[in-house]
């Protein structure tokens, strides 16, 4: 799904809504760098998935004029969470993407691992059409929300493998997101082929390149490279 794309559009869209005087490009890297630091906090278990909601309602209404309470920060997300639920939408190569995949991999499966809840990541896949189960793409979601661990622990990626291997013998197994230490490094150092979708070029910074070298960590920058750089390791002749 092209979130940050989404993320960006709600805000902007609340924004408005709640009349800040505000410059939008100032008020979308705010309400990017709150996401990511408070996030984070959440991954560190220093905040419940719900209070790292607030809190970043909470800073960004404050930097705008807008002192708000617990109750009323969890209000002003709720509204900003319709905004951003209106901007869903996958990025132009997915779809394409898991074609080509199926067409050079036949056989192939496809699952979801995400820190979330998992009854909101179920609805969102609905949304964008990739629905969880038989007849839908999607053969597993594991959520963190269900699970008890979040990407980037070993674990929630094991429990993965583990879903997947119940199903049918798993010859090998990749995992794919635009975070890097959250999402292909963590899966990398899980023992899966980690794929670091890095759409915006950006350099990382320590320890994060030396641990993506060190893990064998893969990068792109398009869906549309995905399926020639998984055929020669995860075909099984």
């Amino acid at each position: 799904m092209a979130h940050r794309e989404a993320v960006a559009a709600g805000i902007v869209l609340h924004l408005r809504e709640r009349g800040y005087a505000a410059d939008e490009a100032a008020a979308r890297a705010l309400w990017h760098e709150l996401e990511e630091r408070h996030y984070h906090a959440y991954l560190a278990g220093e905040l419940s998935f719900e209070g790292q909601r607030r809190a970043r309602a909470a800073e960004f209404a404050l930097a705008h004029g807008d002192p708000l309470d617990d109750e009323s920060a969890g209000a002003w997300f709720a509204t900003y969470f319709e905004r951003y639920r209106e901007s869903w939408a996958l990025h132009d190569d997915a779809m394409p993407a898991f074609e080509e995949i199926e067409r050079t991999l036949p056989g192939v499966r496809f699952g979801i691992i995400t820190n979330g809840e998992p009854d909101f990541q179920r609805a969102k896949l609905v949304r964008l059409g990739l629905e969880v189960g038989h007849p839908g793409r999607i053969e597993h979601l594991v959520a963190s929300g269900a699970e008890g661990v979040t990407k980037p622990d070993r674990r929630i990626f094991e429990v993965a493998l583990e879903r997947f291997a119940e199903d049918g013998a798993v010859s090998g197994a990749a995992f794919i997101g635009d975070r890097l230490r959250t999402d292909a490094i963590g899966a990398a150092e899980a023992g899966l082929i980690g794929v670091w979708l890095n759409r915006s070029g950006e350099r990382p910074g320590e320890p994060e390149a030396t641990d993506a070298a060190a893990a064998g960590v893969l990068e792109i920058r398009t869906l549309a490279e995905l399926a020639p750089l998984l055929a020669d390791r995860l075909r099984v002749e």
